[in-house]
């Protein structure tokens, strides 16, 4: 939901700033007169000697009683709107639980983070895993995987994945009665000193 949020939010943004960049472009020129086209009365910026707010535009509506209340709701929805999208971009992604199927209707809760420090602790059983972190993310009821792993210098990365998946990944989707568990691993390999050959 958020990336789909930030993707509109971004796309409107450019498309406003396209627009008013456009308009700049358009009048800077003095493109309207060129090219002879006849611009709405209502547009003020016609060339390049005319500002695109005039005095009038500025002052029309400093009479009227509505104007200063709209203008300042709308700035305060605009912060409000600002900080939202603020918080949610620095939410923990993390997932807190994950909803166990236990089969009697109801369900079981189990917590995130436990689920991580198990298949932390299998993944980093494995031969050739020195270090393993992982998190997840997802819906409670579609757990993702993110998993890092640092390799120890003898490793080999292709059977380092296929066993973490058969046993440390399998066995937590199997616990939690999940049909499956998306996952997604990262590899680095550990750094160790140059061996000295005599």
């Amino acid at each position: 939901m958020l990336r789909i949020t930030n993707r509109i939010l971004l796309a409107l943004t450019g498309l406003g700033l396209l627009t008013v960049g456009l308009a700049v472009l358009f009048a800077a020129l003095d493109l309207p007169g060129r090219w002879g086209i006849t611009l709405p009365s209502g547009y003020t910026w016609r060339g390049p000697g005319n500002v695109l707010l005039g005095a009038d535009g500025r002052t029309r509506w400093h009479e009227a009683g509505w104007f200063w209340p709209v203008v300042l709701g709308l700035l305060g929805l605009l912060v409000l709107l600002a900080l939202w999208w603020l918080l949610a971009q620095l939410r923990r992604r993390r997932l807190s639980e994950i909803l166990v199927d236990s089969e009697d209707g109801v369900g079981a809760l189990l917590r995130g983070q436990a689920m991580e420090e198990v298949v932390r602790a299998e993944a980093e059983s494995l031969p050739g895993i020195d270090h393993a972190t992982v998190t997840l993310t997802g819906r409670r009821t579609e757990p993702r995987a993110r998993v890092g792993l640092l390799l120890s210098p003898q490793a080999e990365p292709a059977d380092v994945v296929r066993r973490l998946e058969a046993e440390a990944l399998a066995h937590a989707g199997r616990s939690a009665g999940l049909e499956s568990l998306p996952t997604e691993v990262r590899l680095r390999a550990a750094k160790h000193p140059p061996e000295r050959v005599s």
